[in-house]
């Protein structure tokens, strides 16, 4: 086995001068999971179809943000000037947007096909977070996993339904591309180096997805009419589903609250 598959995770620390070999090859599970073939199906009328623009707030007290230590690496400490950072779970801006909610279409999609693309998603590895920490990728499109730290990290898949990997990351600048073989929401990552380091991938086999960012809002652009389920997910705070019907060139707004 890998020393960076140990279930202790101390196995980075047993074998640091073979990092330079493991950062290219090391990995439980081999190479990339084995994709489905392209679907096929009825491409959408881009002059029939509409949008549907999703405003997700916080209602209630809002916490005060958790303080993760960071004094456990040094490198860490010196990436961020201090001991502490405040923790990303929970961001609510000063309108009570909510950030980081992941946004998609959970259903009503049908037969229609659409073609994967072939540009990668990439997430990093920066200032011992990852960037982004909620994202979304089409089944058989790369995911890009980058290293922009001068220090240490792995990255772990923990899929329930694609194939887990857990993969070393040892130097600034190793990247190394993924795919994932079919739909889930969500897949957690994390680093078993600096524990609180975690992000969230939606895997869909259509493109209608996006995640909030400060403003709370996520327009899933070119949907053909029909009815949907609308599903927003937030790491802490659960889901929420809404059903629409768009028709011909429609837009339409849906708004989610969550509370806790």
């Amino acid at each position: 086995m890998p020393p960076e598959c140990d279930n202790d995770g101390m196995g980075w620390f047993r074998v640091f001068g073979l990092t330079l070999v493991l950062a290219g090859s090391a990995a439980c599970g081999g190479g990339s999971a084995p994709v489905a073939p392209p679907p096929s199906g009825p491409a959408v009328d881009p002059a029939t179809a509409g949008a549907v623009t999703v405003s997700v707030g916080f209602e209630g007290v809002v916490p005060e943000p958790v303080m993760m230590r960071l004094d456990g690496d040094p490198k860490c400490v010196a990436e961020n000037g201090g001991k502490e950072r405040a923790s990303e779970s929970l961001l609510v801006g000063a309108d009570r947007s909510l950030q980081n909610v992941f946004v998609y279409v959970k259903d009503g999609l049908g037969d229609y096909a659409f073609p994967v693309p072939t540009e990668a998603v990439v997430i990093d590895q920066q200032k011992c977070r990852y960037t982004p920490r909620v994202l979304g990728v089409r089944v058989g499109q790369p995911l890009s996993i980058r290293n922009s730290d001068p220090l240490m990290h792995n990255i772990r898949s923990d899929g329930q339904i694609n194939q887990p990997f857990n993969m070393s990351t040892p130097l600034q600048g190793v990247s190394f591309d993924r795919t994932f073989a079919t739909r889930e929401v969500m897949v957690p990552f994390r680093c078993d180096v600096h524990n609180w380091m975690s992000a969230w991938v939606g895997v869909l086999d259509h493109p209608y997805f996006g995640t909030t960012g400060p403003d709370g809002r996520v327009v899933l652009n070119g949907l053909p009419p029909g009815t949907y389920t609308i599903e927003a997910w937030h790491e802490e705070l659960g889901t929420r589903t809404e059903q629409v019907t768009i028709g011909s060139k429609e837009t339409m707004d849906v708004a989610f609250t969550f509370t806790r």
